[in-house]
């Protein structure tokens, strides 16, 4: 969120004020795209680098390092990113169609039942 602010002097007094710019954040999320991965390049940049020397007189934790730099950055190169955003970022991803209408139609028996529109018997039926 951005806020504005503007500070004046007035004969030693001070105003502050705040002002509202944005309230809505929108949430991207991105994920790797393994469907569209060129395991192929992947596996050629890891198959380049010289291990040997690249991980000489270092540390394990050093090593693990340098390891993890060599890897991400294959990743980056070999596996797109897919971007969701919306009521995709927010649901799973086993989360279908058909599962969604079966809890809405469940959560409207339960909200029934709640308010004497549904008898108990229909309602244990449903879910």
């Amino acid at each position: 969120m951005k806020v504005k602010c503007s500070l004046s002097w007035i004969a030693d007094k001070m105003e502050f004020r705040i002002l509202r710019v944005g309230t809505k954040i929108k949430r991207k999320i991105t994920t790797l795209d393994f469907r569209r991965a060129d395991f192929g390049l992947f596996k050629d940049l890891l198959g380049r680098v010289l291990w040997d020397k690249a991980l000489e007189e270092t540390s394990a934790q050093g090593s693990w390092l340098i390891f993890k730099v060599h890897l991400l950055q294959a990743e980056e190169w070999s596996i797109p990113m897919n971007k969701k955003s919306g009521e995709n970022a927010r649901r799973t991803a086993w989360m279908n169609k058909e599962l969604l209408a079966k809890l809405k139609h469940r959560k409207e028996a339960y909200r029934g039942g709640k308010q004497g529109w549904v008898n108990r018997e229909e309602y244990i039926k449903t879910v």
